[in-house]
């Protein structure tokens, strides 16, 4: 039963976790998170230099906890893992640091993961997930990509945003409209009772060198100018603004494109699997609309754990046996970390001499 300790700092959460492979089933035996949204929402958004602090601050005691919740020793781990691409390059140190510090202490592999694999194998810890082929939506605050997943674990882009992730733009549309931060659930919250139909709202999309469209890739820039001339129309007009209705157009909207061309996606690569992942994946507005066209579409869709779906260690502790599973899967404790890193040349990770 091959168990790793997970480590997780890529940008405000400070993560530990304890994972095992059993039967080929993926399972959290201990998951620690300290989060650090309410310091940063003072801020409006997460400030590099105080979450660096807080990791320093928060991983020791979350390690702790882990390996005691999960009753096990040293002797029964067999590797450790961490985050070390990409993400906040000091935030990521603590956790690379820590993460290699302990496996040379214990004399355990070191397995170091790239944070968007780490979201592809969350879903791994989801009841009757298929495996793959698969198209992946990632969608979270920093990212929105559509990746195929093969079999043996190579992956493949397929859609991208060319300027905002979704999950920036909800942020940002919520201090447009003084809402809280995180945007996601702020917008989420105001957005229930509200007329999601009441604005008309732009999908964002990518023209083509030769003409037309990108079928797959997003843009959110055009929907956030969209939204401030609809505030400030309804400013001109001294009206007072129609919050509800305001959140939940722009939230609608948002999933539509989501969901439009994810299954399109789907679709023209010949699958009837879609996965969805990240922290935009917890958003109630588009787990409805992606489950109830993916139905009708005949096309079978698989979510990540809500407890997942945002920073956490499991899911880079799932993604460390998933490599294990696949083969040899070791970094070099002389590895570094890299704010930016192509998915693609995730298994750069497991090169001699490393990468970075």
């Amino acid at each position: 039963m091959p168990t790793v300790l997970a480590l997780e700092t890529s940008c405000d959460e400070s993560a530990a976790a304890v994972v095992c492979l059993a039967e080929g089933k993926m399972a959290v035996l201990a998951s620690t998170i300290a989060s650090q949204v309410e310091e940063h929402a003072r801020w409006g958004g997460v400030v590099p230099e105080i979450a660096s602090r807080r990791h320093v601050e928060a991983l020791p005691g979350l390690i702790d906890q882990a390996l005691k919740a999960s009753g096990l020793s040293w002797d029964q781990l067999d590797a450790v893992a961490a985050t070390i691409a990409p993400g906040l390059a000091g935030a990521l140190m603590v956790a690379s640091v820590t993460g290699r510090t302990l496996a040379a202490l214990h004399g355990r592999p070191f397995i170091g993961v790239h944070h968007l694999e780490g979201h592809l194998a969350s879903v791994r810890l989801a009841e009757g997930c298929q495996d793959p082929p698969y198209v992946v939506l990632l969608v979270s605050g920093g990212h929105t990509e559509l990746i195929r997943v093969e079999p043996d674990g190579a992956m493949r882009r397929l859609g991208r945003s060319h300027d905002d992730a979704a999950g920036e733009a909800f942020d940002k549309v919520a201090r447009l409209l003084g809402l809280g931060y995180p945007g996601g659930p702020a917008i989420q919250e105001v957005a229930v009772e509200g007329d999601r139909r009441r604005f008309p709202l732009p999908k964002g999309r990518i023209s083509l060198p030769g003409g037309g469209f990108h079928p797959y890739d997003f843009s959110f820039s055009g929907l956030k100018t969209a939204m401030l001339r609809t505030v400030e129309r309804l400013q001109a007009d001294r009206e007072p603004l129609p919050l509800a209705d305001l959140a939940a157009s722009f939230e609608q909207v948002v999933a539509d494109v989501l969901v439009e061309r994810s299954l399109r996606c789907v679709a023209d690569e010949g699958l009837n699997h879609l996965v969805m992942v990240g922290g935009v994946a917890a958003n109630t507005c588009l787990r409805r609309t992606m489950q109830a066209q993916a139905e009708a579409r005949g096309v079978a869709v698989s979510i990540a754990p809500l407890a997942y779906c945002t920073d956490n260690a499991a899911m880079i502790g799932a993604a460390a046996l998933a490599r294990l599973q696949r083969g040899a899967a070791v970094s070099s404790l002389e590895i570094g970390v890299s704010a930016r890193w192509p998915l693609e040349q995730s298994t750069d990770l497991y090169a001699f001499p490393p990468p970075f």
